[in-house]
């Protein structure tokens, strides 16, 4: 293994730990599907401490991606990653969540204008293109949910921000949905363009079911009495694929080329499943 897949490795050992460590006053004092919907921000920040960590690590590969109009793409990629572990580090010691969270989602929307948005005309016919545009997306309607959800005093922006964010990301969980049950043979979760692997058993019933749950769970977040409870499964389901599929790829892939690959579609679904359970935050206000 290269420092490059060590230092992602230890960013999110050490995340997951701290995480787990701080969030525990706050999980006792949480109960039902609360106890899920809390874990979202540890589940957010340990992905972006293993983001962040890619970004200083991998910084002459990652450049590239910054748009040429966009001078000094070495820093803005330095930025990045700096970006991403001030706002892991804001959700794991739970300190100024509102002002991360904000522009957090700032981050992830100045990306889809700037990367996806440009480059639009070129792929309007490739679902992978859609695909990473909504996911990008809906990290962004987390962030906002969260910020909105943290705000002291209740008022129109802040119940903007949860109705915004939410929709966003309930739109996504059942557009990802609708791709599970279309495209089976596709590694679920994130469906992107890996397929799932022989070992798995009944690969085509394991896609139909997380299609089911996401777009069940994409409904139910428009609905007031379900929104935790579908936040919470949803976020639940992603997770366990994180655990029982995506960790057990990369185990297979951690000495080949391979290995910086698996770690990103670990922390990419680990990051899916904390938007999808950040959606459960502010859920006394319905999203219409």
């Amino acid at each position: 293994m290269n420092v490059e897949v060590y230092g992602m490795l230890a960013a999110g050992i050490v995340g997951l730990l701290a995480g787990l460590l701080l969030v525990q006053a706050r999980y006792r004092a949480a109960s039902g599907a609360d106890k899920a919907v809390v874990l979202g921000p540890v589940f957010e920040a340990v992905a972006l401490a293993v983001f962040a960590a890619e970004h200083f690590l991998a910084a002459g590969d990652l450049r590239s991606i910054v748009p040429r109009w966009l001078p000094g793409p070495l820093f803005w990629t330095y930025f990045v990653g700096a970006a991403w572990l001030a706002a892991a580090i804001s959700f794991i010691a739970w300190r100024l969540v509102r002002w991360s969270a904000a522009l957090l989602a700032l981050a992830f929307l100045i990306i889809v204008a700037t990367i996806d948005l440009p480059n639009l005309p070129a792929h309007v016919n490739e679902r992978l293109f859609w695909t990473l545009t909504v996911r990008e997306l809906s990290f962004a309607g987390g962030a906002m949910v969260l910020a909105g959800s943290l705000r002291q005093h209740r008022s129109w922006a802040s119940s903007a921000l949860i109705r915004l964010g939410r929709g966003i990301v309930s739109i996504t969980l059942v557009f990802y949905g609708i791709q599970h049950l279309l495209f089976p043979l596709f590694a679920p979760g994130v469906p992107l363009a890996k397929l799932t692997p022989a070992w798995v058993p009944f690969p085509t019933l394991l896609a139909y079911l997380a299609g089911i749950v996401l777009v069940l769970a994409g409904i139910g977040l428009f609905l007031r009495p379900t929104i935790r409870i579908a936040a919470a499964t949803s976020g639940i389901m992603l997770l366990l694929l994180t655990v029982f599929l995506y960790v057990p790829i990369l185990a297979l892939e951690i000495q080949t080329p391979l290995a910086v690959e698996g770690i990103n579609y670990v922390f990419d679904t680990l990051l899916f499943a904390g938007t999808a359970l950040l959606a459960g935050f502010g859920a006394d206000r319905p999203i219409f």
